[in-house]
Parts: structure tokens; sequence; C-alpha cells
């Protein structure tokens, strides 16, 4: 056989994988192969593979045999939606999936082709693991590249999406990236498998369980998405993607939007007039952004916050938003957790903040301050204070308190702050303010109930409504609720080429 006769049936063999039948039990598990996702993900024809021939190095435990091209992963460049992606699909009939040395050396280049040329990284992650008969070698190769994630943080984006196994120092990667996407009921993530617990703690728990999708998109929070199926996941990348900037340096596509009517007369009756009755913020939402334009980040976890990507006039902005359905809105350890993420994530690529607010304060309690509420409360605090992009906030209820300040007030560099009128702004609630404040005059009153119903109805006139903050300049404007969207439209047009410095340093230190 001559030597072009070698490569065509090497490139044959690459393209195949693993061979037919392995390629039949991937779909017979509801699995897509390494390649079908590419060719779903990627526009047609764009896709250009780097690294077909390359094969592993190891000459142990009979792998001298088992020489594969491509050595279980397929790296290359392509465009989504015209713009330039490059991406790496592991394959799990090759070997398992499993990182090797020259495995890692593919997703390698292609990270430092990423960063060199500014655009964004994308993992399908499928993979038993490291490969265990190369030892040291696997494990520095998920060494490399866990590195090069970390300098890649912040300068391009980086998205994983587990369509399989993703389990030992394999999900430390996902984890550095800055979105991750799992499929429910075939891909999980864990550091350590159902058998390693069970034999150490004696906890009997299945993969699903343990670190299936639901799992992690409603407990953990490890995961941002959780799609119903692959082909869900990769609609869900493309959508995705398309709020963001290629890189650090770039703005988000700007979308054709035509102007209109832009009022929602909608909004004067969605808050409802009992201070204590929940409402769905996300009305709230669907109403001041373009039609259909949010797609909410994080949808399962902490859901008395809600974050999430949306347009206003065909410009992508990121939205952080109380929720009065759940729990009140108050802020916990995980919705500061989950809001502080994600404000950061839009800062670093230059995606403007709007923040809704309807917070009563903080979530009581000895499980949150045992665990941390103080220095997790002061992450949401410490990653609106730090953001440079534009800043503006719509206070629609309650502000409340320190969780007033923490939600983009005016104190921590907000650009522009509106306020509706029936807005409550206030150290505390009217009822617990008016109970301290004017204790003993009620304790000594005729009837005390009268008492109290008359101070606190002094405290709600004086203090918990908007005019106070707008008299001091902490409120730009307090505005009808429907022409809210009119504001917004306006307000972040005007912010459009904002440009502010920070300090110089090294870099900050988030209370982690």
């Amino acid at each position: 056989m001559d030597k072009v006769a070698i490569l065509k049936q090497k490139v044959k063999e690459a393209q195949l994988g693993g061979g037919v039948k392995r390629i039949a039990s991937q779909h017979s598990k509801g699995k897509l192969t390494a390649r079908e996702r590419l060719s779903l993900l990627l526009d047609e024809g764009s896709f250009e593979e780097t690294g077909m021939l390359v094969m592993h190095r190891s000459r142990d435990f009979g792998m001298e045999n088992e020489l594969i091209p491509g050595d279980g992963v397929i790296t290359g460049f392509g465009t989504v939606n015209g713009r330039l992606v490059y991406v790496f699909s592991q394959d799990f009939t090759v070997f398992g999936g499993s990182l090797s040395e020259t495995h890692a050396e593919k997703i390698v280049k292609i990270m430092d082709l990423a960063m060199q040329n500014g655009a964004p990284l994308i993992g399908l992650n499928d993979s038993g693991g490291a490969r265990i008969q190369e030892g040291v070698v696997s494990l520095g190769g998920y060494a490399d590249i866990f590195y090069r994630n970390v300098k890649a943080s912040g300068v391009i984006p980086q998205i994983s999406a587990i369509m399989g196994p993703c389990a030992g120092g394999a999900v430390y990667s996902p984890a550095i990236t800055d979105f991750i996407l799992m499929v429910e009921n075939t891909s999980y993530m864990f550091v350590t498998g159902p058998n390693v617990v069970k034999t150490v703690t004696h906890e009997t728990v299945t993969s699903e369980e343990l670190g299936g999708a639901h799992t992690h998109a409603s407990r953990s929070g490890v995961t941002h998405f959780a799609s119903a199926n692959e082909l869900e996941c990769i609609d869900n990348i493309k959508r995705l993607l398309s709020y963001m900037p290629q890189n650090c340096e770039n703005d988000a596509p700007v979308y054709a939007y035509e102007a209109g009517d832009e009022s929602r007369p909608k909004l004067n009756s969605i808050v409802p007039e009992n201070p204590n009755q929940p409402y769905d913020i996300k009305e709230i939402i669907a109403e001041i952004t373009d039609s259909d334009s949010f797609l909410e980040v994080h949808k399962e976890f902490a859901e008395n916050i809600v974050v999430g990507f949306a347009r206003i006039g065909g410009r992508s902005i990121g939205v952080v938003a109380n929720q009065p359905a759940f729990l009140a809105g108050v802020l916990d350890i995980n919705s500061s957790k989950k809001g502080a993420r994600f404000v950061r994530f839009c800062d670093a690529f230059n995606i403007p903040l709007l923040v809704l607010v309807d917070v009563p304060g903080f979530l009581p309690g000895t499980d949150q301050e045992w665990n941390g509420i103080i220095v997790n409360g002061a992450k949401l605090l410490y990653a609106l204070s730090e953001a440079t992009v534009p800043k503006v906030t719509v206070i629609t209820r309650k502000a409340y308190g320190g969780a007033y300040d923490v939600m983009n007030s005016k104190h921590i560099g907000a650009d522009m702050n509106y306020a509706w009128p029936n807005a409550e702004i206030a150290v505390m609630g009217a009822k617990g303010a008016t109970e301290i404040i004017f204790k003993k005059e009620i304790s000594e009153a005729a009837d005390p109930a009268a008492k109290l119903a008359e101070k606190e109805q002094e405290y709600v006139e004086k203090f918990a409504n908007p005019y106070g903050a707008a008299a001091r300049g902490f409120i730009d404007e307090v505005i009808m609720p429907e022409l809210t969207r009119i504001k917004l439209l306006k307000g972040f047009k005007m912010l459009e080429n904002k440009v502010q410095s920070m300090p110089k340093r090294k870099h900050g230190n988030i209370p982690l």
C-alpha cells in the first residue's frame, strides 16, 4: 500500500472514530457522536479539523496495538452564525474519550489558538477521565488545560457542554469556564463516583442523583443550563453565544431593532398594592426587554434571584433581579454567589447591567450565618462595585437595609437609578421600624394596637417612599412603571461610550 493509500485509510479511521459498532452503541444510549455534535453546532461546511492523524505515544499495557488516529478528541475551528469559534469534542467511542498526553496536547493547541485570535472556546466533554495506562503524563495533560482555562478567563468566552461522563480531575476544567451546560439522563459530573462514596461514607447513590444535570442545576448550582437532550443543549450554546462578544476587547453583536410605541401600560398593574403579596419579576423583565429576548441563566438554582441575558433596542444586556415570588426575593448565600458570578462575566465582556430591585433584606437564621452569609453576601456587593460597564437600577418595590446598598445602589457606582412611585427605600419594614422607634409610646398608650397603626402610617409617609432618596440624589428619577422601557432605552444609549478606570493594581481580593 503506497503512502497516499495509507493516509486515506487513516483519515477514514479517524472519521469513524471507534468504529461502527461503538457508534451504534453511542446512539443506543441516546447520545450523538462527537462529529454529529460538531456538525449540529457549527455552520455547514465551516469546520476545519486539526490534529486528525495524531496518535498516542503509550507503549504499555497493550496500548501499542491500539493506535487510532485522533486519539479520542476532535479539535478544530469553524463558525456559529458566521462568527469564528474554536472547538474540541471528546469521542467516547475511542478509549472512552479518556485523556492522554496527545489528547491533551490537541486541546491545548486549540485553546492557544483561541486566545491568540480572540474567539470563544467551546468544549464538548464526553470522557471517562484520565487514561490510566499513561500515568502521570495524563494528569499533567489535565493541568496544562486547567492552566490555560485560567489564562483565558475574562479574555475569551469559554463554554463547556457536558455530553456524557465528566469525573475526577476532569471536572475542574469546566468549573473554570464561564458557562456549563448538561444533558438530562446522559451526562454527569462528580469528583468521586458512587462506588467511592459508598465505600467512604456508606451512602448509596446513583450517578444521576450524585452528579446528574438536575442535581447540578437545582442543588449545587454547578451547571447553568440543564437540557432535555443534546439537540436542545447545542441550541442553547448557539443562543448563549449570540449575547456575547468574541473577546474582552469587543462588544456584543447588535441586532436590528425597529422602534415603535415603547410604553408598556401593563407594568402599571403587575406589582400588587399589598406590599407583602408576591409577583413574578419575570413578567416585568418580559415587558421592558425586547420581545422574546430573555435567556435565563441558572434558572433552577437560587430562585430568589433571577439572572440572564436579554436585549434592549437590539443590544445585549445582563439582567439581575430579585424574585418576590420565591422567598420574598431575599438575598441569601446562594443567590449572592449566583448574582456575583453573572455580574463578573458581564463586566469582563462589556455587557451592560440592568438591576431590578425588590428586596426585603438578607435571609436571617443560624444556617445562613454559620455558612457565611457575611462573606458570601459581600461577593455580590464586591462584583457590582467592581463592575465598570454601564449599570442601571430600577427599584420596583422594596429596597431595605444593607440589601439596598448591595443591589446596585448609587453609592456603589450605579450610573442611573430609577424608582417606581410605590418604592419603599428604608432601613427596614415599617412595622418593625415602628415597634423599635416608638416602643415606649406604644406600650404606654391606652390602645397599643391603634397607636402602633398610627405610628406605622407616620413612618410610611416619612420614610417608606422613594422621594427622600430622590431629594438627596440617590435616585435620579421617580418614574411611572409604563415608562420604564423608554427610560432604559435612553439611559443605555446615553451610557454606550462609558469609560471608567479602576485603580492600578494586580487584582482585587474578592471574598471567595
